[in-house]
C-alpha cells in the first residue's frame, strides 16, 4: 500500500514536521530518527509507546508505524489496575518510552526501547510493508461499563479519516496546528500527529493547554488549533481580558473542536470576539472521524449557508465514503430528517474498527447483521443532512411524559444562563412521567446559585415545556475525565 506519510520519503526534507517546546525536527531529521527507532524494533510486531506529550512519543509511533507494526497508545495517567488489563490483554514485544521516563510496576516485564529523537539511522527509513487491512493501533477505549475493550484499527481507517478531513477542511501540507491535547487517545494522536505528517505540514505541541500558548502559536505562524470544549471554555473566558488572544484567534485558518459537544453558548462568545466559527467533528475511537462541519473561506457578503458549514450545536455532514442512518429503538430508520425525531446514529465505512481485541463477543454485538456499527450516540438530522447530537443512549437519552429528549439542548440551554458556569444533565426515575430531568449545576456565583424555578422557565421558554428541569442540584464542579469529558455515570443522588 501507498506510505502513512509520503512526506517523508517525497518531500523536502528542511520543512518543518513537529516542534514541541524548544525541541524540533525537520521531515529530514523525522526520517532519520524515526529509521533509528525502527532498527531498534528488531522482530517486534506489536509495541506498546508510553504516550507522555513529549518529541519521543511523536516519533517512536512515526517509527512503528512505518515498520509496519501495531502501535498500543498507553496512558500515562492510568492507574496500576487498567495498566495491567491493557498490558494483559494487548501482550506487546517492547514498550517504546523516551530515555529516563519513570514507567511504573505493570511495565517491568516487558522489554523496553528508549527512544531518543537526536539518534540518526544513516541507513533511512525501512521498506513499508504493510497492508491497509493490516492493525495500526489498538486504542483503548474508557471501559464506563467494565475492563477497557482495545479497538483494532487497520491501517486504511487512519488513511481514510485522515484524507476525508483533508476533503472537508482543505487541509494542506502549508498548514501548521497547533494543540495541546494527550497522546494516548485518536484526538491527540491521529488526528493531532498523524493528521499532519501525512499532509506533510507540521505540528506545534503546547505541552500543556494554556491560552498564553494558543496566543503565541497562533501569531507565530500556525494556520489551525484542535481542542476539546473545556480548552474553548477557557479561550472564551479569557477572550476580555486578552485581546492579543482574540486577534490571534482571528489570524487563524482552522479552529476545530471534537471529543464532546462545544455548547453553543462558548461558540457564540468566540464567534463574536474573533469572527471566527469554530468547526465541530464528530467521531468515536472505533470509527475515527465520522462528520464534520467543513471549512469555508472568510466571506464577509451576505450569502445562503453552504451544506455543512459550521452551525453551533451540530457537527455537520458525514465525511466522504462515510455511511450514516438513523435508527429507531426497533432498528428500523428514522422516518423523516426533521431536524426532531431522535434516533440512534449507526455507521459504515472504511474509517470503521476490525474487531475489539480478544472480544468477539463484544466485536458481533456492537454491529448489525448488515454491517453497521452501532455508535450508541443518540442524535437528530435536519433537512439540509446536518447533524446534531443529543446524548448518549446510555446516559442522556430521557424518556420523560413519553417524549424522547437529548441531554445535550438542554445543557446548552442552561448554559446561556449567566447564574450557570457548567451543566450537566441526566434523568432519573419518576413515578407519574417515567424519567425526570436532572440538572446539575455550577453556579457562577455560589453564594447565590439560580433556583429551579429560574431554570426551568429559562429552559421552557428557548425549548418546550417538557424539557424543562424538575431537579436541580448544585455542585462545585463536574466530574470529567481527562479528556474534558463529563462522566455523568459519577452523578448521582444517594
Amino acid at each position: 500500500m501507498a506510505s502513512l506519510f509520503p512526506a517523508l520519503t517525497d518531500g523536502p526534507p528542511d520543512r518543518p514536521a513537529l516542534r514541541f517546546g524548544e525541541r524540533s525536527l525537520t521531515y529530514g531529521e523525522l526520517a532519520a530518527a524515526a529509521g533509528a527507532a525502527a532498527a531498534g524494533l528488531g522482530p517486534a510486531r506489536r509495541v506498546a509507546v508510553w504516550a507522555a506529550p513529549t518529541m519521543e512519543t511523536a516519533v517512536a509511533v512515526t517509527a512503528a508505524l512505518l515498520a509496519g507494526g501495531t502501535v498500543v497508545p498507553l496512558n500515562p495517567r492510568s492507574g496500576g489496575k487498567e495498566l495491567g488489563h491493557i498490558l494483559s490483554d494487548s501482550a506487546p514485544e517492547l514498550v517504546l518510552a523516551a530515555a529516563g521516563a519513570e514507567l511504573p510496576p505493570p511495565l517491568d516485564t516487558v522489554p523496553r526501547l528508549d527512544v531518543d529523537p537526536a539518534r540518526r539511522d544513516p541507513g533511512g527509513l525501512p521498506g513499508d510493508r504493510a497492508r491497509d487491512e493490516d492493525p495500526a493501533l489498538i486504542v483503548y477505549t474508557s471501559g464506563t461499563t467494565g475492563p477497557p475493550k482495545g479497538a483494532v484499527l487497520p491501517r486504511r481507517a487512519v488513511s481514510a479519516t485522515l484524507d476525508a478531513l483533508a476533503d472537508a477542511w482543505q487541509w494542506t501540507g502549508d498548514d501548521v496546528l497547533v494543540h495541546g491535547l494527550p497522546l494516548f487517545h485518536v484526538h491527540g494522536l491521529v488526528l493531532g500527529v498523524l493528521g499532519p505528517l501525512r499532509r506533510g505540514g507540521s505540528v506545534r505541541h503546547l505541552g500543556r493547554f494554556t491560552t498564553e500558548g494558543v496566543t503565541r502559536e497562533l501569531s507565530g505562524g500556525a494556520t489551525m488549533l484542535f481542542g476539546v470544549p473545556t480548552m474553548y471554555h477557557r479561550i472564551a473566558e479569557a477572550l476580555p481580558a486578552e485581546p492579543e488572544l482574540a486577534g490571534a484567534l482571528a489570524g487563524a485558518r482552522l479552529l476545530v473542536s471534537g471529543s464532546a459537544a462545544l455548547p453553543v453558548h462558548d461558540h457564540e462568545r468566540i464567534a463574536a470576539a474573533t469572527g471566527r466559527r469554530v468547526i465541530e467533528r464528530y467521531g468515536m475511537t472505533e470509527t475515527l472521524m465520522l462528520c464534520s462541519s467543513r471549512w469555508t473561506p472568510p466571506d464577509p457578503r451576505p450569502r445562503a449557508r453552504a451544506d455543512g458549514e459550521a452551525r453551533p450545536g451540530t457537527v455537520g455532514v458525514p465525511l466522504p465514503g462515510v455511511e450514516l442512518r438513523l435508527v429507531e429503538e426497533d432498528g428500523s430508520p428514522v422516518a423523516s430528517y426533521d431536524g426532531e425525531t431522535v434516533g440512534e446514529i449507526q455507521v459504515r465505512g472504511p474509517n470503521l474498527f476490525t474487531e475489539y481485541l480478544n472480544r468477539p463477543d463484544a466485536t458481533a454485538a456492537a454491529f448489525t447483521a448488515d454491517g453497521w456499527f452501532r455508535t450508541g450516540d443518540m442524535a437528530v438530522r435536519d433537512a439540509d443532512g446536518s447533524v446534531r447530537i443529543v446524548g448518549r443512549k446510555a446516559t442522556d437519552l430521557i424518556k420523560s411524559g413519553g417524549y424522547k429528549i437529548g441531554a445535550g439542548e438542554i445543557e446548552n440551554a442552561l448554559l446561556e444562563h449567566p447564574g450557570v458556569r457548567e451543566a450537566a444533565v441526566t434523568g432519573e426515575p419518576d413515578a407519574d412521567l417515567g424519567e425526570r430531568i436532572v440538572a446539575w449545576v455550577v453556579p457562577a456565583d455560589p453564594q447565590a446559585p439560580p433556583t429551579l424555578d429560574e431554570l426551568a422557565d429559562h429552559v421552557a421558554r428557548r425549548l418546550a415545556p417538557h424539557k424543562r428541569p424538575r431537579v436541580v442540584r448544585p455542585l462545585d464542579a463536574l466530574p470529567r475525565n481527562d479528556m474534558g469529558k463529563i462522566m455523568k455515570r459519577a452523578l448521582t443522588h444517594d
